[in-house]
This record gives C-alpha cells, structure tokens and sequence, in this order.
C-alpha cells in the first residue's frame, strides 16, 4: 500500500516519502495534511493556510505567531486568531507521529517541479516591474526558490506565497521579485526539490525593441520632409487648376 493518498482520521491526508539521494543515505519523510493545515516532519514546523476557490486568503506564522493576511485590506472586515492554526498544527504533528509508527507503508515518489517566469507588466526600460516566478506540481510540499541576477543572488525586493494545495494532491508556489529593467541585466529563478537531481535555473531575460539608428533616422526625416514637399505641390497645382477654371466661367467668349 501506498500511504500518498490515503485518507486517515476523516480528512487527515497522511504521506511518506523519500529523499532522492538513493542508498543507504535515503532519507525517510512523512507529510500530513488536514483540511487547510499542512504538517511535514521535514523541519521544525507545517504550514496553516485559509483558501478560497483555490486562492489563500490568510496563513498563520507559526514562528511569530500572528495571521498574515493576503491582501491587508481584509484585516479591516475580519479576524482570525492564530492560535487556533498553532492547535491544529499540534494536532497534526501528533496524529502523523503515532500513523507513522503503526504503518509499513511504501514512500510516495516526489514530483518534478515545472517552472515559469513572467513579468507582471510589459517591459519597460528604466520602469519598475516585478518578475514572477511559478513554480507547479510541487510534492512533497519542502522547496527552496531563490532569485539571481547576472548570476548574483539577491535578497532585496523578494517575497513568495505560501505551499496553495491543488485538486490532485500537489501544491503551487509563487515567488515574486520587484526589479527595475535593464538591458544588461539577466534573471534566474532557482528551485531546489527531492524531485530534481540538481537545482534547476528558470532563466529570464527583458526583451526591448533593437533602437533605430542615426542613419534610418535621417532617411525617415528625409522621406517624410519630401513627402510633404510633393504634397504642397500638388496642392498649389490643384489651386492653380481651380482659380483657371473659375476666372474662364466669368469671361465667356463673343456671341
């Protein structure tokens, strides 16, 4: 039996895996998740998230104790008191502890991560903008993501969404990074997972329109200036034609 998609304890979901360093440096993991809490024994502590229609709308710091609101502008119209998702949490840790140990179950196989990077907004040179990076089918929910511009890593200006659970198990990440584009300047998007052999680099890069130079410049002017020459031309030629024509309709010949 496969413990990955095993549902224990009503809606708690409990999960074994491996690392995939193979041999005798196999590392063993476990994840359990219960309704919107996440609890993995990779690491000090799980995850507590509100979603709605697939988007959160709040999680709980488990290290600073407090809700930290998707978007601050909720924290107007409502509350949520962040210990309650500290006690599912503990309720978590233990329920997966004791399944654990009553369970011989084979390890769940880690997915490949895909990656996308996009800008938020059309580039613009010398405009801010911010780099998004997607990260999908994401399993067993422990990820690193990080950012490197011209190969530097940076830290400034970096934020990222927490694990947002998927239909099939899996989870979504969103790292943000606010830059302001230059035509110098390239982008990776890091991830490290169980799922990957080695890190994997996203690359990204802005794209602006090749600058026209001096000589097309001169041209364009040149064939507008005689564009508009041949224009008034023709226009003094037409006005001649029509006060011709109406100084003849004045004047008729002898009867």
């Amino acid at each position: 039996m496969t413990l990955n998609r095993a549902l224990i304890l009503g809606a708690l979901a409990l999960t074994a895996m491996l690392s995939p360093s193979g041999g005798e440096d196999i590392m063993a993991d476990h994840v359990g998740s219960y309704g919107i809490y996440l609890y993995h024994s990779h690491g000090p502590s799980g995850q507590f998230t509100f979603e709605f229609d697939g988007d959160e709308k709040f999680y709980v710091d488990l290290q600073k104790k407090q809700t930290v609101w998707r978007l601050p502008e909720y924290e107007k119209f409502t509350s949520f008191d962040p210990q309650a998702g500290l006690t599912e949490i503990a309720k978590a840790k233990y329920n997966l502890n004791i399944l654990t140990k009553q369970t011989n179950s084979t390890p769940a196989p880690n997915k490949v991560p895909e990656v996308t990077v996009f800008p938020k907004s059309p580039v613009m040179l010398g405009q801010p903008n911010t780099l998004i990076c997607v990260v999908d089918n994401i399993f067993p929910p422990v990820i690193n993501i990080s950012w490197l511009s011209n190969g530097h890593s940076v830290t400034e200006g970096v934020s990222e969404t927490s694990f947002l659970s998927k239909s099939d198990h899996s989870f979504l990440k969103i790292a943000y990074l606010t830059f302001l584009p230059s035509a110098d300047d390239v982008y990776d998007c890091k991830v490290e997972h169980w799922g990957l052999e080695e890190p994997y680099m996203k690359h990204w890069e802005p794209e602006f329109p090749a600058p026209v130079s001096e000589v097309t410049e001169t041209v364009v002017c040149a064939l507008g200036l005689a564009v508009g020459l041949v224009g008034i031309v023709m226009g003094t030629i037409f006005i001649t034609q029509g006060l011709r024509s109406g100084s003849a309709s004045r004047h008729p010949g002898p009867l």
